[in-house]
């Protein structure tokens, strides 16, 4: 895996968080093991994270314009989110607070910009052979 920035590493860390809680309280797993489906799902969420076309600016997923999750997949992260969310304050406080300041990103929808903003990387010039 490539270097990840550090807001898709707590976004990562925090849906793992939230997927461990859920397992654990409704699969009668333990938060750090995972049954088969949760890890599959934990999979699949990985895979959507590393595709984000926001990379770092990434919102949380409850703003976002861009709706990279299947449907059925979409109303699973829902429940999921749903129970562990407050439970989240009482096992994982800093993350849990710092996913509430993210929600307060905003976020332009990538079809929007122009293709040279959409390839340019905050603090980084355009790629090479681009033109404004």
């Amino acid at each position: 895996m490539t270097r990840e920035h550090k807001r898709l590493q707590r976004e990562r860390r925090t849906m793992t968080m939230m997927i461990g809680i859920y397992c654990a309280d409704h699969h009668n797993g333990a938060e750090t093991t995972l049954c088969a489906s949760c890890q599959e799902f934990q999979d699949y969420a990985d895979r959507r994270l590393e595709k984000c076309p926001y990379g770092d600016d990434k919102p949380t997923c409850a703003n976002c314009p861009v709706h990279c999750y299947k449907p059925a997949r979409r109303d699973q992260v829902k429940r999921i989110m749903r129970y562990a969310g407050p439970r989240m304050l009482l096992k994982h406080p800093v993350l849990a607070i710092r996913h509430q300041l993210d929600g307060l990103r905003k976020a332009v929808h990538p079809k929007s910009l122009s293709r040279s903003q959409r390839l340019q990387k905050p603090g980084r010039g355009l790629r090479p052979g681009d033109r404004e």
